[in-house]
């Protein structure tokens, strides 16, 4: 079998190929998990009635748009029900209704701050579907652009993320209600 020890060691190779940097994952991976905490995020940012603080977009009557805190791409949002609920057949009518009608603001939002070619929306049903809070349903709707695929993702595990937290909410409650 062939030596797969490669010809320079770490050290010799250049800065950007020793180490690839992303401070912004290490709250997600610390963070206590939903279940240690014994608490649901997606109802406990709505109770601190800091918006800002919490990246709290606009508030429905059922539903609310929150930037997402460990987002895949710049501008990536969530859509939740106020009420905690896995599935869309647990939703009222009106809860449904509302959802949907948010889905469309959260995309004109980004449409006006951000200019997109296109949108990922969608949700994640339960553990195996992807669901990192599988009890409380919530709508990812991700901004996209003409060649924003790239290898970051696929071969360092990373996401760039072009604009902080803060700066991003900004950007974004400018054109909540334009």
């Amino acid at each position: 079998m062939a030596d797969s020890t490669p010809e320079q060691s770490s050290s010799e190779l250049t800065p950007s190929m020793q180490r690839l940097h992303a401070y912004w994952r290490m709250p997600y991976i610390l963070a206590p998990k939903d279940s240690d905490k014994g608490g649901n995020p997606f109802t406990r940012i709505t109770e601190s009635g800091d918006d800002p603080k919490e990246y709290i977009l606009y508030r429905g009557e059922l539903n609310y748009i929150v930037m997402n805190r460990f987002p895949y791409n710049a501008g990536h949002l969530l859509v939740i029900p106020f009420r905690e609920v896995p599935t869309l057949d647990k939703l009222s009518a009106e809860e449904r209704h509302e959802l949907m009608d948010l889905i469309v603001k959260a995309q004109d939002i980004l449409t006006k701050a951000l200019r997109p070619d296109g949108f990922n929306t969608g949700f994640n049903f339960g553990s195996a579907g992807g669901a990192g809070i599988p009890r409380h349903l919530h709508c990812h709707v991700v901004p996209r652009w003409d060649g924003d695929t790239n290898f970051m993702p696929v071969i360092g595990n990373t996401r760039v993320i072009p604009d902080s937290m803060d700066a991003m909410w900004e950007r974004l409650h400018a054109h909540v209600n334009v």
